[in-house]
């Protein structure tokens, strides 16, 4: 049977063990099912036994929105594990980055929530066949700018890319960042680009309200608020749940469209 917390409670048990096992949940969605064998088990290990004990546990979690699958399979919990001290989360794009991080997360001594764009898997790259990984802490500039810097990560970078196109035959220059791992975070990245524009978007997927975006503002405006020429501004969902209908559930995915009508904004509030 399938039974979330069981199989995530022997991943951490495992882990404890010596193994690096790789658990899997259908859909992020259920992730709530299983929070307390990765919050008070898996995150917590390590420290409560003196580094003693390491937690070597990867979590995958296909997460976001598209293809109409409603509002319990389209829900996005990343900024939830991003609150909680001892683990690491990452979110990574494209294929290339995908293999990478997985690598290092399975080689990694701390547990790992690696989020997936179910969107992503129709995406096609360049993978080479031989061992590499992706370090986590460090950003990819996708594009490099010098009016508006757009902060985002998994499908919304790839949105950001086009949104930033788009934008450049209207002779607005946008630098692109790639979060792809979001605890840690690269702000040494972010913020050498917010200090060369001194605008920034930083855009999710996941519901406005409580989520990364807000949490990437604020220390933006405390590590570097005098390099700030306009407010920074968010792009997010509307803090509703996803719906079933093709239509209403394309208006409440953010996109490129909702991308420009910000770096429009940001450039408006000098």
């Amino acid at each position: 049977p399938i039974s979330e917390p069981a199989f995530t409670g022997a991943g951490v048990g495992a882990a404890a063990t010596g193994l690096r096992p790789v658990v899997e949940i259908l859909y992020s969605d259920w992730l709530t099912l299983c929070t307390d064998q990765i919050v008070n088990m898996a995150a917590k290990m390590r420290y409560m036994f003196g580094g003693k004990v390491n937690m070597p546990l990867v979590v995958r979690a296909p997460f976001g929105a598209g293809g109409g699958i409603a509002a319990q399979h389209s829900q996005s919990f990343e900024a939830w594990f991003n609150h909680i001290p001892g683990l690491k989360v990452v979110a990574p794009i494209t294929p290339y980055d995908v293999k990478g991080m997985l690598k290092a997360a399975i080689r990694d001594d701390n547990p790992v929530m690696f989020f997936e764009h179910k969107r992503s898997y129709q995406l096609k790259g360049e993978v080479p066949e031989g061992d590499y990984i992706v370090p986590f802490g460090k950003a990819a500039i996708r594009r490099e700018g010098k009016d508006v810097t757009i902060v985002a990560y998994s499908m919304m970078a790839i949105r950001a890319q086009n949104a930033a196109e788009e934008l450049a035959k209207e002779g607005i220059d946008c630098e692109v960042i790639d979060l792809r791992s979001l605890l840690p975070l690269d702000y040494d990245t972010v913020m050498a680009s917010v200090a060369k524009t001194g605008r920034v978007v930083v855009a999710q997927e996941a519901h406005l309200r409580g989520g990364l975006a807000s949490d990437i503002v604020a220390e933006i405006i405390d590590r570097g608020f005098e390099l700030l020429d306009a407010p920074p501004v968010r792009v997010g969902a509307p803090n509703v749940p996803m719906p079933y209908n093709v239509g209403l559930e394309k208006a409440c995915i953010p996109d490129e469209n909702s991308i420009k009508a910000a770096v429009h904004k940001v450039l408006s509030n000098d």
